[in-house]
């Protein structure tokens, strides 16, 4: 059995009886001694890049940088549960730890050995109000039927293109919460938020100046300047992350339509059809409108004709229930008509296979594949 030797308190206390055990007492007379002087040491903290378009690099933060976008905000009143379905060793996760920490708010986070299912189940038993996740995240929870055992107040998505299927989605499952998507990335921080229920960004966001994020399209694609970047990468490359103007490029293309500008997907991740440049992510998008259609993947295969074509896998809401036959090339001949009257023949899929499931990275991404 352990023994205790030593009893240190602030107050007098008697020792149980039976055993020699040394008191001291904190409680002297006369004033407190002065606490020593807090120490501040500046830190780095490396992260890996998710590596969904390429090999994964690593990036140094500051906190500083980490908590820009925390302080920014007004933190919400307590009493406050986040959740999230990200790796809080991963950036997106981080940030939710941070502001858990930083709010003086309970944090429940999940691992990959955890079903959908029982982490929403514990996330109602401990009264979740702030979740988040990536949008394959949410369609996986959206699938679940514990989905209806948690009443989030705030509901946020980012790390994917938001595309107005999902959003549209959550707000029928939760008709009371706040939905915002965000832009971050590990080098280029958060970005921004949007919280109108649209997809994209508003074009206004490009025209702000002077503040904590600066914003600008520069051949299409979006460069983000602010405090909250990253300041390097970590290793022998000798890639620059920050421009000589201080803006990282995310690689995210961007197409301006009217007074909105929505992101269109990664600058190399491409089809080439015979010239004609496809993104994945646009007939992803309209692929998801369906309303049979859970998640799709859209990417590439060889042709010796035009070099590539578009295939799509697709996973349906009734996955979990019986469809026949003819019903399931009823919805195949749908979402082809679908695309062929928002892309063209060009970004229409040549093949639409529909299957049970389809893989996520550990952070929480579709897995792209390549032709």
């Amino acid at each position: 059995m352990a023994e205790i030797d030593l009893v240190v308190a602030d107050r007098d206390i008697q020792a149980p009886g039976g055993f020699d055990v040394q008191n001291i007492s904190l409680n002297l007379p006369g004033p407190l001694a002065a606490p020593p002087p807090a120490r501040v040491q500046p830190t780095e903290w490396v992260m890996f890049t998710s590596g969904t378009t390429g090999a994964p690099k690593l990036v140094v933060h500051t906190l500083a940088g980490l908590t820009g976008a925390i302080r920014a905000s007004q933190p919400p009143p307590p009493p406050v549960v986040w959740g999230t379905f990200y790796d809080i060793r991963r950036y997106g996760g981080l940030q939710i730890l941070l502001r858990a920490l930083l709010g003086g708010a309970s944090l429940a986070v999940t691992d990959s050995e955890e079903s959908v299912g029982a982490f929403l189940t514990r996330l109602g038993n401990v009264g979740v109000t702030h979740l988040t996740g990536t949008p394959s995240h949410w369609r996986r929870a959206l699938m679940s039927p514990q989905l209806s055992e948690i009443r989030p107040s705030y509901v946020r998505l980012s790390g994917e293109i938001a595309d107005q299927a999902v959003l549209d989605r959550l707000a029928g499952a939760f008709p009371e919460a706040k939905i915002g998507h965000a832009f971050a990335s590990t080098e280029a921080g958060v970005g921004f938020e949007v919280t109108d229920g649209l997809e994209g960004f508003p074009k206004a966001f490009l025209d702000r100046t002077g503040g904590p994020v600066d914003l600008r399209l520069v051949d299409g694609v979006l460069q983000i300047r602010s405090d909250r970047t990253a300041k390097r990468y970590l290793g022998e490359t000798t890639e620059p992350l920050i421009n000589p103007e201080g803006f990282v490029d995310t690689d995210d293309q961007v197409d301006v339509r009217g007074d909105r500008c929505y992101f269109t997907g990664r600058r190399n991740g491409l089809i080439n059809i015979g010239g004609l440049k496809i993104h994945p992510e646009e007939v992803e998008a309209v692929i998801n409108r369906h309303p049979d259609v859970d998640i799709s993947r859209v990417f590439a295969r060889k042709s010796p004709i035009t070099g590539a074509i578009v295939a799509a896998e697709v996973v349906l809401i009734s996955t979990f229930k019986p469809q026949s036959a003819s019903r399931l090339q009823e919805i195949r001949i749908e979402i082809l008509s679908l695309c062929r009257a928002a892309l063209g023949p060009a970004g229409t899929p040549a093949t639409v296979h529909i299957i049970d499931a389809l893989p996520l990275t550990a952070g929480g991404k579709l897995e792209r594949r390549r032709a």
